[in-house]
């Protein structure tokens, strides 16, 4: 499960922005996740429980949106949501189109509670 691996690394990057803006704790996180990203949003959320022990986001809220393809035609200039089976132009049916959507796993918003005195002291 690659979820697990994804889930440290996020850790990681909370435990950073925490230290940067000498917070106490991770209150909530929200995450985009693409349908076509490889990632799957109920593994995540499974080992996002598992990872979160015993770090400054023990007790955070996560949050997922799964976001649908959407892509890009360059013969027509439809942008638009498409079938993660079918990246064709909807409009044209033309195949030179770009995804723009839908292939993320993005870090969409984090809420840091609580201040520690001096922002140069590690709280972990």
């Amino acid at each position: 499960m690659h979820e697990l691996s994804l889930c440290a690394n996020l850790i990681e990057q909370l435990e950073q922005l925490a230290v940067e803006a000498a917070a106490a704790k991770v209150g909530r996180i929200e995450l985009k996740i693409g349908v076509l990203s490889g990632v799957e949003p109920q593994l995540m959320a499974a080992a996002f429980g598992m990872a979160q022990v015993g770090t400054i986001a023990e007790n955070a809220a996560l949050f997922i949106e799964v976001t649908q393809p959407v892509i890009h035609c360059h013969d027509c200039d439809h942008e638009g949501e498409v079938s993660p089976q079918n990246l064709l132009c909807p409009h044209c049916g033309s195949e030179s189109t770009e995804l723009v959507a839908g292939h993320e796993l993005i870090l969409a918003r984090v809420e840091l509670l609580g201040s520690w005195p001096d922002a140069r002291v590690n709280p972990l």
